[in-house]
């Protein structure tokens, strides 16, 4: 990192100076990590197991980035697979949507050769409507086709989809046999502790799926009710991986490279899906892969590497959404890329002002300079 002009803020997922910090104040030799626990640096975790498969699709990584809505697009899903993501998933598709041609669906069904394996999110709540879109994407480019029973949203649980199926074993084994049924390649689903904080059913849930031939689950350490708050049971992460043979993975207060590898130990889950700890923030799958690998905890990314790769996910956004479209997204995520360092605010207010590319370039550099911080 800079020496003593450059910053030393810690971001969210890491980044910052040499005397790294968790979320909580520990430090890198040995941090606390979401939830009380604790992880040493000096060990490695994750060597000497097999690497991970679901199904026939072989990860290069233990690591997989969570589905998550208006987030995990083409573009953002690129930048984490460039930086050691094994497995990236789509945002979450409608079946119904698919069915009747709904036009917005081919955006978030589109997917590059260079983010595989990928693998495509459906929610929905027909066992025959999910079963038949299951088997017209069979072909197309995904090697995995999901099944998001983990949304806490309330339109969509309104609609008995997303985690409210967490209430409906029946309907679950009803929808995972006919999606299971109508492809070859492998079915996951992703799902959460429960849907009642004193109803958790997850073990229920993972057993249904792994009879029914589901190839994976992923398992969120919170229930419906707590939606993203509070802490997530990562002991419920362990309970299902006690009960079924498929491969599972884990999901929730993943924020640092410690912290992945404490979930890895604690839970002895095959992966880690990093959601939230992915925002403006792909390289924590580089940092976390080499902290599996070797222990060592790397520094977070240069000034220039973070204006990098911002320009980059802006140009990215530019080629696939077009650039009115592109500049306004990008709003929401140099919010998340800048987080933390000094004078932030003020350039979320004026990202908020800028319309091109070229705005954003001259912006950046700007701004995003040394002696502004």
């Amino acid at each position: 990192m800079m020496g003593s002009q450059g910053f030393q803020t810690e971001a969210p997922g890491g980044r910052g100076g040499s005397r790294m910090e968790a979320p909580d104040g520990g430090t890198a030799g040995k941090s606390e990590v979401p939830g009380g626990r604790t992880g040493s640096r000096s060990e490695a975790s994750g060597v000497g197991k097999e690497a991970m498969r679901i199904g026939s699709v072989a990860l290069d990584s233990p690591l997989i980035l969570a589905p998550m809505a208006g987030v995990t697009d083409l573009a953002f899903r690129l930048l984490c697979k460039e930086q050691g993501c094994g497995l990236v998933v789509t945002e979450m598709v409608s079946a119904k949507a698919i069915l009747y041609g709904n036009k917005n669906t081919k955006a978030l069904l589109k997917v590059q050769e260079e983010e595989r394996p990928t693998a495509v999110q459906l929610f929905g709540s027909d066992p025959d409507i999910l079963g038949e879109i299951a088997a017209r994407l069979e072909e197309g480019p995904w090697d995995i086709i999901d099944f998001n029973m983990g949304c806490p949203v309330p339109k969509i649980v309104n609609n008995g989809e997303g985690s409210a199926l967490m209430r409906d074993p029946k309907r679950v084994e009803a929808i995972l046999t006919s999606m299971v049924r109508h492809v070859k390649k492998p079915v996951t689903v992703k799902f959460r502790k429960g849907f009642y904080e004193d109803q958790p059913n997850a073990v229920e849930i993972a057993r249904i799926a792994e009879s029914c031939g589901v190839s994976a689950v992923a398992v969120h350490g919170r229930t419906r009710e707590q939606y993203y708050s509070g802490k997530a049971d990562w002991d419920i992460i362990r309970q299902v991986k006690e009960a079924v043979k498929i491969p599972v993975m884990g999901n929730g207060d993943v924020f640092t490279p410690e912290a992945a590898r404490a979930m890895l130990e604690e839970t002895g889950c095959d992966g880690v899906m990093i959601a939230r700890g992915a925002k403006g923030n792909p390289w924590i799958f580089s940092r976390t892969n080499h902290y599996l690998k070797t222990g060592e905890l790397l520094s977070g990314p240069e000034l220039s590497q973070l204006k990098e790769m911002i320009l980059r996910h802006g140009a990215l956004l530019t080629l696939h959404k077009g650039e009115k479209t592109a500049m306004r997204e990008m709003r929401k995520h140099m919010a998340w890329y800048t987080a933390g360092l000094p004078h932030s605010a003020a350039l979320r207010n004026e990202i908020n002002l800028v319309d091109t590319l070229e705005e954003m370039t001259r912006l950046l550099e700007s701004r995003l300079t040394i002696r502004e911080l």
